[in-house]
């Protein structure tokens, strides 16, 4: 069996509303999640797959619980090792490609590496190759009010994989497009997964969506259920 990219134990996320009252979003969630795998997290809203997903992405972290993600106890790494560890290992892709208007897709590419010592050089380069990989190399000089939904999404995906990390982290990644559009996304991730070994987790709402994913988990109400 392959080595798991993401293990939780016992995970529990509860959040407070008011002054007393708290409300359980996950508890004693365990999942394994191997190397190169490709999943869709499924589930009807509220029932914590957006939770799950930044937790495993580490934008937010457990009130209870281990969580490991490419060999890192993410529960026990303070705010600037947790903001350091993603850097390194999540690329990030949402449904509304949170795309910089002002910025060409070539320079929104570009924006995870301002945070590494690449000279500029290296770095459009690098943001040339990922537009390229994603075939939309062609739009690199074009800004996102000039590209189609699916075109902005291969764009965030490029941004996504730029800095080449070690799993990417999907919400509703084609939550925004037309069925035409969302499949050329999903058949492009299920190439990088493919043929590029890259571990996805992509919540969804799209049974459609899901069925590219190798194979899909289902929550209902802060626990993994039987699809």
């Amino acid at each position: 069996m392959k080595e798991a990219i993401v293990s939780l134990r016992n995970v529990g996320k509860r959040y407070t509303r008011g002054k007393q009252q708290s409300v359980h979003v996950l508890d004693g969630l365990n999942l394994d999640i191997p190397k190169g795998d490709f999943v869709a997290l499924m589930g009807p809203s509220g029932s914590g797959k957006t939770t799950l997903l930044n937790l495993i992405g580490g934008l937010d972290k457990p009130s209870s619980g281990e969580i490991t993600v490419a060999g890192e106890r993410l529960d026990r790494l303070g705010g600037g090792a947790l903001s350091r560890w993603r850097a390194n290992h999540v690329g990030f892709v949402f449904q509304f490609y949170n795309l910089m208007p002002m910025l060409s897709a070539q320079r929104n590419v570009e924006l995870p590496l301002l945070l590494t010592k690449l000279p500029a050089a290296k770095r459009r380069a690098n943001a040339l190759a990922a537009l390229t990989l994603v075939g939309i190399a062609d739009r690199a000089k074009h800004k996102p009010n000039e590209l189609s939904g699916g075109q902005a999404q291969r764009v965030a995906i490029a941004r996504a994989l730029v800095a080449d990390p070690t799993i990417l982290v999907c919400d509703e990644p084609t939550g925004d497009l037309d069925r035409k559009s969302a499949d050329e996304v999903l058949h492009l991730l299920q190439r990088l997964n493919r043929d590029y070994g890259k571990s996805i987790i992509m919540v969804t709402h799209d049974p459609k969506a899901a069925e590219f994913a190798s194979r899909q988990l289902h929550m209902d109400k802060g626990a993994l259920t039987a699809a």
